[in-house]
């Protein structure tokens, strides 16, 4: 039994801004694979649910002419891996939420619920940071948009007011045309797990002068909230694509992020992982580069450690000895 006041669904966004306006204690609710948990543990106990499961303006995705890609806060994870735009501009993030959970979990939680509920484990998190997106949030006026690395604001905290839903997830057409990424989650199970350290990696190279002209490397589990490794990007940024690249941010990263020590690991071993897996993401990251180029095509629609094809890094035997808002 899940200890819940009142259920309120909204079947516009207008309707759910008026309900949480209107109950004050109420939470939003969408796949409910984070608040009912939550619910259930205690955490919440006694509160009011406005769900925003059945808005339908809030889910899918689709290329602007302006080349932005909206994707609806309500889109679960199985969609965005799927869908075709996803797939064919930024299948990075495709990729990225692909790891969360397993199927079930992927095909009831949504990408809008990853973001608000703040955590720094969050697997959608670091490629959203590392491809600026910008947030749109509903309040009942004119709205506003903030980009996503304002909006985090500690562990579990994010900049939503009650009365405030996000409504989309908006990634420039100019922060995604022309680069490739990859990402990979560190953890010690195949699936069903949280990330130990995770990594996203988007990069822009001249394949003719094989240089690399932009980068954006961003962690999870690496700081209290995700954090962009900026001084990093910015010695990287011109340097010929070679060992002594990839040396480099392996070095860099490692003097840059900051983690702590956990009961998953400890601050030492997730430095040592951190130099790593940027390493290895840059890697793909360029090698996706020099592959595809820099064509992008127009897919308008309204719809010891062991690295996988998917972007995951289980570690060996000897790495598990290793001491150590919502909306969804």
């Amino acid at each position: 039994m899940y200890d819940i006041e009142n259920y309120y669904n909204a079947e516009t966004i207008k309707e759910a801004v008026t309900l949480l306006k209107e109950h004050p204690d109420a939470r939003v609710i969408s796949g409910g694979s984070d608040v009912l948990i939550k619910i259930r543990e205690g955490k919440m106990a006694g509160t009011s649910l406005v769900s925003i499961r059945d808005i339908k303006e809030i889910k899918g995705i689709r290329q602007m002419e302006s080349g932005d890609i909206y994707i609806g806060a309500g889109t679960t994870f199985s969609h965005v891996t799927n869908d075709p735009v996803i797939q064919k501009l930024i299948p990075v993030l495709g990729e990225a939420v692909d790891q969360v959970g397993g199927p079930q979990v992927r095909n009831i939680g949504t990408i809008g619920g990853n973001v608000c509920n703040g955590a720094v484990s969050a697997d959608s998190a670091p490629t959203l940071f590392s491809l600026n997106a910008m947030l749109r949030i509903a309040d009942g006026t004119g709205g506003r948009m903030v980009p996503i690395r304002d909006f985090y604001l500690g562990p579990g905290k994010v900049d939503l007011h009650q009365g405030d839903v996000l409504t989309h997830i908006v990634i420039p057409g100019k922060d995604y045309q022309g680069y490739h990424g990859f990402y990979i989650k560190y953890s010690m199970r195949n699936a069903m797990d949280i990330a130990t350290l995770s990594c996203s990696v988007v990069s822009r190279i001249d394949p003719m002068k094989k240089v690399l002209e932009d980068v954006r490397i961003t962690f999870g589990v690496a700081a209290p909230v995700p954090y962009r490794c900026a001084k990093t990007e910015e010695v990287l940024r011109g340097m010929e694509i070679g060992e002594e690249l990839y040396q480099k941010v392996e070095e860099l990263v490692r003097e840059e992020i900051n983690p702590r020590d956990s009961w998953r690991a400890s601050k030492a071993f997730r430095l040592q992982i951190g130099g790593e897996i940027a390493k290895r993401a840059l890697k793909e990251s360029v090698r996706r580069g020099m592959v595809t180029g820099v064509v992008v095509p127009d897919v308008r629609t309204t719809s010891g450690e062991n690295m996988s094809s998917n972007g995951k890094i289980y570690p060996s035997s000897d790495a598990e000895n290793v001491t150590g808002g919502e909306q969804s």
